[in-house]
């Protein structure tokens, strides 16, 4: 049967929470994850089903199903909010991302894109965070690299020397209240991150058995939380999957923490989610780090999201244009001015000079994973010299933090 047959008789609709069981079944064929490595997660049988049930309830879940109610290709956005340079937005998460080999090339997955992207600009969710199975197949439909993920190894007689602080470390459940304060204070003043409530710990920790893992919380001389590792310890190996400070004391605090295992342990393996390279922050910077591409961002309504960025300082007129591969309404020209303590004003008439750019590229440009002049050097954006200046002016000059995986 031609592959236009079969796509005409298919329809797209809602997932409901009655198709969790085919849903779960989808990702699990795509994604081949196993009994052992939902054992290995913490889950009993079912209990992962169970688990997702609250969260799809909150999501928007979109498939195409057969004639008979069979899903055969899905997509799930999930409701989140991230700090974007310190202005709050609604971010659509996407997730579930999957389809059944047999209905492969048939324009499944990019119709339920487009129909994503339609309903999270409906849902006021101005950007789109996602993690990539291909990174090629997200750039064509207007994605981008906008956060990195650093791993690091560090041999125990390279550990930073022993600081002198005034607070104190507490050993915690990861769960416990002063360490889901501390990182809400962190995702507050740090570009690129998320705001966690109960459904993003959740998820944060969906595919971990946060049972193995402990809390060091960092307290200051006044007993407030200033930082925190969440690690464990494993055959001569203390392993961080998150380390926050709010300060450079806690940083030191923290690493003390560490530090106090060193009979304890061979080596210290952990993550990074900014582009800060650890090695510069130690005495011994000869250590083993990689990095690599972590999530990928998509401004999802352009006008909207221009009008709410936090732009620094005044901005003469000068337009963007833009060309999107599959939301038509962030095709064209964006003109953007702003008086120094005014609104930004977006219009779609021509003012001033041109950058011209694609979605992705004005998506890694404004999360400032990437700055204005390297994007003009490798040919992604093109503008004359005096507007390739103001960019640089006008756009918050933070590395994205991101260490969620949803």
């Amino acid at each position: 049967m031609p592959n236009t047959h079969v796509k005409e008789r298919l329809k797209i609709k809602s997932v409901e929470l009655e198709d969790i069981d085919q849903y779960n079944e989808l990702l699990r064929y795509v994604f081949q994850v196993s009994r052992f490595q939902l054992f290995e997660s913490g889950y009993e049988e079912g209990e992962l089903i169970r688990s997702k049930r609250p969260i799809l309830k909150e999501a928007d879940v979109f498939g195409w199903f057969t004639e008979d109610d069979q899903l055969v290709s899905q997509i799930c956005i999930y409701p989140f909010q991230v700090n974007i340079h310190g202005e709050i937005f609604k971010m659509g998460g996407i997730t579930g991302v999957g389809t059944y080999p047999e209905y492969a090339n048939l324009g499944l997955m990019n119709d339920l894109i487009k129909l994503a992207l339609e309903k999270m600009r409906k849902n006021g969710q101005l950007i789109s965070y996602l993690y990539p199975y291909s990174i090629p197949y997200y750039r064509r439909k207007g994605w981008e690299i906008i956060s990195d993920h650093l791993t690091f190894e560090i041999k125990d007689t390279q550990l930073p020397s022993v600081s002198d602080v005034p607070g104190h470390i507490e050993r915690l459940k990861v769960d416990a209240e002063d360490v889901k304060q501390t990182y809400n204070r962190f995702a507050r003043t740090n570009h690129g991150a998320m705001i966690r409530g109960k459904f993003e710990w959740d998820e944060y920790w969906r595919w971990e058995n946060e049972e193995k893992y402990t809390a060091g919380v960092y307290y200051d001389s006044e007993d407030r939380p200033q930082g925190y590792v969440l690690y464990w310890i494993e055959e001569d190996v203390f392993s961080i999957k998150e380390i926050i400070w709010m300060n450079q004391e806690a940083r030191k605090g923290l690493w003390n923490f560490i530090h106090a295992h060193f009979s304890m342990i061979d080596w210290v393996k952990g993550d990074i989610y900014v582009n800060e390279p650890l090695a510069f922050l130690l005495d011994d910077g000869h250590i083993k780090e990689t990095i690599e591409p972590y999530y990928m961002g998509r401004i999802v309504d352009l006008e909207a999201f221009l009008q709410k960025y936090p732009f620094e300082g005044s901005i003469p007129a000068f337009h963007f244009i833009v060309t999107d591969p599959l939301a038509e309404w962030n095709n064209g020209i964006f003109t953007v001015s702003k008086e120094k303590d005014g609104p930004v004003k977006v219009s779609k008439e021509p003012e001033g000079k041109a950058v011209t750019l694609d979605i992705q590229t004005l998506t890694t440009l404004l999360m400032s994973y990437r700055n204005p002049s390297y994007l003009k050097k490798v040919e992604l954006l093109n503008t004359d010299a005096a507007t390739l200046r103001l960019l640089e002016e006008i756009i918050p000059d933070q590395s994205p933090y991101f260490s969620d995986y949803f």
